[in-house]
């Protein structure tokens, strides 16, 4: 049910794009991180993976000492759509503790994870929706910017 409740918003979103809507997901993400801890979740790393870039690949590769065809042939895999992903979740950087045991590199795509703050949000509202299923965090943005606009 509440899955097709955020459906019904973004899809709303899509028809008819509200004025100032990166400003107010910008403020919905602010707010929302300053509520919630990651680490008491990590359900992103436990079930999906990042797509890695050639420069993702070179600067983990490095940080652990190894070359970055080994790092690709130790971690990674491609997807249909030709990407290069993780071979198994949760991921294997993941401690115990829900730590990034390489935060300070992990690639691109985590450290812009959900991309609720990110900008021209509406090209991302299918991936956001995907991203409600897995991510607190994202599902309680959407249910806070459903109360907020004014979509008929």
């Amino acid at each position: 049910m509440q899955k097709n409740l955020q459906k019904s918003i973004l899809k709303k979103i899509a028809r008819q794009i509200p004025k100032g809507l990166d400003q107010t997901m910008q403020t919905l993400h602010d707010e929302v991180f300053s509520e919630i801890n990651c680490l008491n979740c990590a359900n992103c790393c436990k079930t999906t993976s990042p797509i890695f870039r050639d420069k993702d690949i070179d600067r983990i590769a490095a940080h652990l000492n190894m070359r970055p065809g080994r790092f690709v042939e130790q971690y990674l895999t491609l997807d249909e759509e030709n990407d290069y992903v993780l071979l198994t979740a949760p991921c294997p950087f993941l401690d115990k503790d829900n730590y990034c045991k390489i935060y300070e590199v992990r690639p691109k795509a985590c450290r812009e994870y959900p991309h609720t703050d990110r900008k021209q949000f509406h090209q991302i509202l299918n991936l956001t929706l995907q991203n409600t299923a897995v991510c607190p965090a994202t599902f309680e943005i959407i249910e806070r910017l459903k109360q907020q606009l004014p979509l008929s």
